[in-house]
């Protein structure tokens, strides 16, 4: 970093990237801070400018020897190690020049990260939050890839929970021979295909063959709505709030249905009783819509939202992209699975293809399509522009 791009970063001020410190603090602060950068998006840390003003004091060179040593042994003694990167920019100013240290931290691949007496943090804005939260500390888990939200338990469910036939029909499907004529018993293959464990149903088990996953998981749902005018606001609705509930494959299907019966279809040709083309693109609703199902993020405990506006179609997922992945790596088709068990079990049951191209296919076919991955809002968009009415 030069000197005109540490002032330029200096005059926006600190945010959730950004930190001043006029002097060190103590080592437990120092801690925090780095820990809630890790576990965040990563950033800098500014020690010889002032909190708040922003005003560059500088630091002496003993301060900066001393500074990178007390800062390189506390990154050392967190839980895991962090590695930091350190500099010193020099700023010219009347005459004199100003030494800033700056410390880097990368957003951490083994989260969550924890101080020595085991404090979890995070950025909120420009401050730092302790968690306590268990649901957010296993999130922190999963954007690490250290625990799959489809893989695991589902407290108080049991094989009674398992709709036989239903799991029956997908396993002669995927093998081509029945569970009986493999040599096994119907627990052995619930066993065998992750649906079962330590006697209880794993998340994807319960999505995609129990009898009635909203029993248990009522927000996994999709919320439908389809509005007069373009404001979500509004209250006057063509087609009145429902939730869609069912199995994965069960939401697919009522999700397809709610769009066709609420979306025009264009006459493409001149016979009058042709049903016509749907206005927007009919493959790429259905890879959306599956990709909201299988990838998102099933730690967050809300609805998926299939939106209709007079203008627009949004399709919004809990949860925001898992870890590095971004709007371009996915328009691409470069993959990073949230979900591996579901998206084993959706490519035997849904029109999928896996494998990161769903999204690209969509493009393909709808290239107007906006994709927002909403970080603070911990959510992912997708707006598909519908065609001006004549």
């Amino acid at each position: 970093m030069n000197a005109i791009e540490l002032l330029d970063i200096v005059s926006t001020g600190e945010t959730s990237k950004v930190q001043f410190k006029e002097e060190l603090p103590h080592r437990d602060s120092v801690a925090q801070e780095i820990v809630a950068i890790s576990n965040s998006l990563g950033g800098v840390i500014l020690i010889g400018v002032k909190d708040v003003t922003g005003e560059i004091t500088g630091l002496t060179l003993e301060q900066i020897e001393e500074y990178d040593r007390v800062v390189s042994q506390v990154a050392d003694n967190l839980k895991p190690p962090v590695y930091i990167a350190t500099e010193v920019v020099k700023i010219e100013r009347d005459e004199s020049s100003k030494n800033v240290l700056i410390v880097h931290i990368q957003e951490g691949i083994n989260k969550p990260y924890k101080t020595a007496k085991g404090e979890i943090y995070v950025k909120q804005g420009s401050n730092k939050r302790l968690l306590t939260d268990n649901a957010e500390i296993i999130r922190l888990f999963q954007h690490s890839g250290n625990l799959l939200a489809d893989e695991m338990e589902v407290h108080g469910t049991s094989i009674e929970d398992i709709d036989e036939k239903r799991f029956s029909d997908y396993f002669k499907k995927e093998f081509e021979k029945s569970f009986e004529e493999k040599g096994l018993t119907f627990e052995q293959a619930l066993r065998a295909k992750r649906v079962l464990r330590n006697n209880q149903l794993t998340l994807a088990g319960l999505l995609f063959f129990g009898i009635d996953p909203q029993a248990v998981k009522p927000a996994f749902t999709i919320k439908a709505v389809s509005y007069f005018g373009n404001d979500i606001e509004g209250n006057q609705y063509r087609s009145k709030p429902k939730d869609l509930t069912g199995t994965i494959p069960e939401l697919f299907d009522k999700g397809i249905d709610f769009l066709n019966n609420n979306l025009d279809f264009i006459q493409a040709s001149q016979s009058f009783n042709a049903q016509g083309k749907l206005e927007v693109s009919n493959i790429a609703l259905e890879e959306l819509l599956q990709n909201a199902l299988v990838h998102r993020d099933y730690f967050k405990n809300s609805p998926i939202r299939l939106l209709i506006f007079d203008n627009r179609i949004e399709i919004i997922s809990p949860g925001k992209l898992p870890n590095s992945l971004t709007v371009e790596d996915i328009k691409f088709g470069n993959p990073v699975i949230r979900n591996n068990q579901l998206v084993s079990f959706s490519t035997h049951t849904l029109p999928f293809s896996g494998l990161g191209s769903g999204v690209k296919r969509a493009l393909a076919e709808q290239p107007n399509i906006e994709l927002i991955n909403d970080i603070e809002g911990e959510q992912f968009k997708v707006i598909i522009p519908r065609p001006e009415k004549k």
